[in-house]
């Protein structure tokens, strides 16, 4: 069996969000590796679904990538905040909608080889309008998408970050069966 051990880290930078490691890591064939790592809190992403099978999405841009795409309302979960709390509550703050009853539609890693973040995806059948979102800055609009239209979004890259496509492939594959 080929594991490596991670025998121990140091921090080298933190902030409220996240911790950059050093680890000494030791190969299956005795060599060691100095490895860094990304230590994060659990991200929540939430979205509805409405009647009309629209799915709700943010239409944001992202400056380290500098790219545009399609986003479920996402953020970090706050210590001691429970994970399906802190989903409706990022839901709430960046779309102006408030979830019905939520569903836990997947959980990822979406960069194991390098963070150990984990982003919880849930979803809901409703939600009711309460305004203008809070957080009105984290997107340039926010749409009811059609959800068949989804396979086809991310075919044409405008769903570029993976936990958002799987999420929403997984949520397109659930409602079509």
């Amino acid at each position: 069996m080929s594991v490596w051990q991670n025998l121990s880290e140091k921090t080298v930078y933190e902030n409220p969000w996240f911790r950059v490691n050093l680890a000494d890591v030791e190969l299956p064939d005795g060599r060691h590796l100095d490895h860094f790592l990304i230590r994060q809190r659990p991200v929540a992403l939430a979205t509805a679904v409405n009647a009309d099978d629209e799915v709700l999405l943010l239409w944001r841009h992202r400056f380290i990538t500098d790219s545009w795409g399609w986003e479920m309302a996402a953020g970090v979960v706050e210590d001691g905040e429970d994970i399906e709390a802190a989903a409706a509550r990022e839901m709430e703050e960046e779309t102006g909608w408030r979830p019905g009853v939520l569903q836990h539609l997947m959980t990822v890693e979406p960069s194991n080889g390098l963070a150990d973040a984990r982003h919880h995806l849930y979803w809901s059948e409703q939600a009711t309008y309460i305004g203008h979102p809070a957080d009105d800055f984290e997107s340039s609009r926010r749409e009811w998408v059609p959800l068949k239209q989804v396979p086809a979004l991310i075919a044409r890259g405008e769903v570029p970050a993976a936990n958002m496509a799987a999420g929403l492939l997984m949520l397109h594959h659930l409602r079509a069966s």
